[in-house]
């Protein structure tokens, strides 16, 4: 077990303004592994004033120099590759493999976007008799989750620095060590002071502190929808900036056609990638009724490939493991036939819940409905495709899902009628330069790309 002193406020480690600590958890064996200060208001505002004060000059450096600070930026976060795999490993729960792959080495191909961003983003345009100026908002507040603790922190802080933004960072108190190797790595990139700020505290303090400041131009939440939805109100109140990247309920639409046999087996994938705790994941498996006995047949095949503790990790700690057993066990009270797993622990340590497949779901369900954040997928069947329609588009979110058709021309234009920001086609690869972001209740603004780095920008026009 480890102790971690300060927060970095101003280019330096500084000592907690309390001494309150947060315990760090391994979820695979339960074992405390660190502790980190417990923030409070008092540290949230040291790290405000410091982004505050180094706004003005960084807002003036050339887009260039921000470029190569940023690309400097992601050369020290591949240099720590091992070690960041390891710690979310540790502290997620994440297998090596995934934690290498994804959670330490999608971020630094993210980061370079952003460099490669910076040096080229047109920050000025001419319009008719003016010149458009898009400048940055001002003093970021970031609050990232802790599904994806690196990548997340990347995604909002990479396009802010670009914009010209400062931005002080509250990371998910599950996994704050991650976000200190980020600091680490921004220290030795040479970030001039003041410009990254990381503040570790829990939301209801921490968190809370700094979507209230007053110092604050616009925040930035990945999390829960009622989360969001507070923050929300809390930056409307004060006509704030705000970016929510929020829940899903995502459908993996099936039609007659398509690969029956890859598309179920992906879906489960994607479900089971992280454990489950991925607010795109396609939970929703949506298949035609002629083909719904092999599909289902075919889902438990695949989910069987998934071992707790081998392939796929545990939650992220007792709580989630509770809720996501939970919506388990109401799922076979609605009525739901499980084919798969089941509420049982898998395992008798660590926070593991079975890969778990529910056939004979209707669309009213509670687990067709709400965001589980756990490895469950349900499997609908439907009529024809304006069926399929209404039941993909039936929730109350819209941030993500997939269509597998015979040909893309027949996948895309189910894709066009679907009410969510990202749909994958007949298995389309992630693109870190494509925005993410949702419709409905699962967000407002983008993630990713030139319309990530948007969301930090804010437009003056000159009149000649």
């Amino acid at each position: 077990m480890k102790a971690h002193d300060g927060m970095y406020i101003d280019g330096a480690w500084r000592p907690a303004a309390g001494t309150d600590t947060i315990a760090v958890v391994n979820p695979a064996d339960e074992q405390v592994i660190a502790h980190v200060p417990a923030g409070t208001a008092e540290d949230v505002d040291a790290a405000v004033r410091a982004a505050r004060a180094a706004f003005p000059a960084w807002a003036a450096t050339p887009p260039a120099e921000r470029a190569a600070l940023i690309a400097a930026l992601r050369d020290a976060l591949a240099a720590r590759k091992d070690e960041i795999a390891a710690t979310v490993t540790a502290e997620l729960g994440a297998p090596p493999q995934a934690a290498q792959a994804i959670h330490a080495g999608l971020p630094v191909a993210v980061a370079g976007t952003y460099a490669d961003l910076a040096a080229t983003y047109g920050f000025e345009e001419e319009a008719g008799n003016s010149t458009v100026l898009l400048e940055p908002v001002g003093v970021v507040g970031a609050i990232t989750p802790w599904n994806y603790p690196l990548h997340q922190i990347v995604a909002k802080v990479a396009p802010a620095l670009a914009a010209g933004c400062t931005v002080v960072l509250k990371p998910a108190e599950d996994t704050p060590l991650t976000a200190r190797h980020f600091a680490e790595a921004a220290h030795e990139a040479g970030l001039p002071a003041g410009v990254f700020n990381l503040v570790t505290g829990l939301g209801p303090v921490a968190g809370q502190a700094l979507a209230e400041h007053p110092g604050v131009d616009m925040v930035s939440f990945t999390g829960s929808t009622a989360v969001g939805r507070r923050i929300g109100a809390v930056a409307g109140g004060a006509v704030k900036r705000v970016a929510l990247e929020l829940g899903g309920k995502s459908a993996n639409v099936i039609l007659p056609g398509a690969d029956l046999a890859k598309a179920v087996a992906v879906g489960v994938a994607n479900v089971m990638s992280n454990s489950g705790q991925t607010c795109s994941a396609w939970t929703r498996m949506l298949v035609h009724r002629d083909q719904y006995d092999e599909a289902v047949a075919l889902a438990a095949q695949a989910v069987g490939k998934y071992v707790p503790g081998d392939r796929i990790g545990p939650l992220v700690n007792a709580k989630q493991q509770e809720r996501v057993r939970g919506y388990i066990e109401q799922g076979v009270a609605e009525g739901a036939r499980l084919v798969a797993g089941g509420p049982e622990a898998p395992l008798d340590k660590g926070y593991y819940v079975s890969p778990t497949v529910f056939a004979d779901v209707t669309p009213a369900m509670t687990i067709a409905q709400e965001e589980i954040f756990g490895p469950v997928v349900s499997i609908l069947a439907y009529e024809d495709e304006d069926d399929a329609l209404r039941i993909a588009n039936g929730t109350v979110y819209g941030l993500a899902g997939a269509v597998w058709a015979a040909d893309d021309e027949t996948a895309v234009a189910f894709a066009r009628r679907m009410e969510t920001g990202q749909v994958d086609i007949n298995g389309g690869r992630f693109n870190p330069l494509a925005p993410f972001g949702g419709y409905k209740q699962s967000g407002v603004g983008r993630e990713l790309g030139a319309h990530g780095l948007a969301e930090y920008l804010q437009t003056k026009s000159l009149q000649f």
